[in-house]
């Protein structure tokens, strides 16, 4: 395939890999296709539909380097649905009666683009789909091929997602500070709210790279610096049933016998339970342009500490996100290797016109490929039945 024009765009929520996604791609093509142009739409499809971009001139070639070194996103983010139009129209992105999907489309033709490549998640990733879908019927065949970024591992069919594992480092490092504050007041109650709409692999990686974190100190109890005090005493993910009045007694024990309690708890965890008691109240319930509701605010941290502290007996509680420190995070060394290879494949997948988002296909023998579009989807459920987590679970007592 004859690639003259190359786009790029990141969209949804940060995740600690989309600086560098973007610098290896352009770092991959100045390799093997110097004369390739590049191009990268500011803030996503918010960009496209504006026809707002940035030209790859070669200073920022010769130092795409340096963007593996920060977290974040240098071309920005935005969350718009090209197929929701009266979001695209409230926002001014289109006009009155416009489709958003030709929109788009008849931007990518005015600028030129053969290769489209997204870096998101599966909402950014499905977008991409029904625009691929909206040219290909309209016989304008440009090749997309996007890059999987959730830091919650949900999109399916992939195994791991970039950025999922810094982001599980750094909420342990979070955590590493925050429960220190365990000894600020007698019976503390510390709730780390970890992100995870739909999916409880991030709370469950977090706090088993705090235990393993824990492994690694020397305790002092003579004074009060026990492991006991310092560690996990419950982990709730949103793939579990929660027995609340059972989960009250066993944390009472902890509290009375420990001192304080220290609760990994993702954001979808008891969401239901708490929307249903919103709208019965007769509260309404804030939703994104993508149908999803707006967690930051119904405060499921918030909702759970209210839930626990008076049974356990709490005199102080705090309720603390980690979300934003570690989403916006630099990638770590294991999540590089990971960028590299999935870059260097996207771009053979480009000049080859093979479209389709690149991953480890579980439904494939874990073979790295280019996964077609319509098989992306997201909320893939963590398996809680997973060996690290169920023995997790064991070593707090939690099973």
């Amino acid at each position: 395939m004859s690639v003259r024009r190359v786009a790029l765009l990141t969209a949804g929520g940060f995740a600690p890999c989309l600086s560098s996604a973007v610098g290896g791609l352009i770092e991959r093509y100045s390799e093997i296709a110097p004369d390739v142009e590049i191009i990268a739409y500011q803030h996503g499809y918010w960009g496209l539909l504006r026809g707002e971009y940035v030209t790859i001139t070669p200073e920022v070639r010769a130092k795409a380097g340096l963007l593996h070194q920060f977290g974040g996103s240098p071309i920005g983010n935005s969350r718009v649905k090209l197929t929701n139009y009266d979001d695209c129209l409230r926002r001014g992105l289109v006009e009155e009666g416009q489709n958003p999907l030709e929109a788009a489309a008849d931007q990518l033709k005015a600028d030129g683009v053969d290769v489209l490549h997204t870096i998101g998640g599966d909402d950014t990733n499905t977008t991409a789909a029904d625009l691929a879908a909206y040219l290909h019927e309209n016989d304008y065949e440009l090749t997309v091929v996007g890059l999987p970024k959730t830091i919650d591992n949900d999109v399916v069919p992939i195994k791991q997602s970039l950025g999922a594992w810094t982001a599980a480092e750094q909420a342990s490092e979070f955590a590493q500070n925050v429960i220190g504050e365990h000894r600020s007041g007698p019976r503390m109650l510390i709730i780390h709210e970890v992100m995870g709409r739909a999916c409880g692999w991030l709370t469950a990686a977090a706090g088993m790279k705090y235990r393993e974190w824990l492994d690694t100190q020397d305790w002092l109890p003579e004074i009060g610096l026990s492991k006991e005090r310092w560690d996990i005493h419950a982990l709730y993910v949103p793939e579990q049933s929660l027995d609340i009045e059972g989960e009250a007694a066993r944390l009472k024990t902890v509290m009375d016998e420990v001192g304080n309690v220290n609760i990994f708890l993702s954001e979808g965890a008891g969401v239901p339970e708490i929307i249903k008691e919103i709208e019965e109240a007769g509260g309404e319930v804030e939703r994104d342009p993508f149908g999803h509701v707006k967690l930051d605010t119904i405060n499921p941290g918030q909702w759970f500490a209210k839930q626990f502290a008076e049974r356990l007996g709490a005199e102080k509680v705090m309720v603390q996100k980690s979300g934003y420190y570690s989403r916006a995070a630099a990638a770590n060394a294991e999540d590089l290797r990971l960028i590299k290879s999935m870059t260097d494949y996207a771009v053979e997948c480009a000049f080859r016109g093979e479209a389709g988002v690149i991953g480890h296909d579980e439904e494939d023998g874990d073979r790295l490929k280019a996964i077609e579009f319509p098989r992306i989807a997201g909320h893939k459920p963590f398996d809680t039945e997973t060996a690290w987590y169920r023995q997790t679970l064991a070593d707090i007592g939690q099973v």
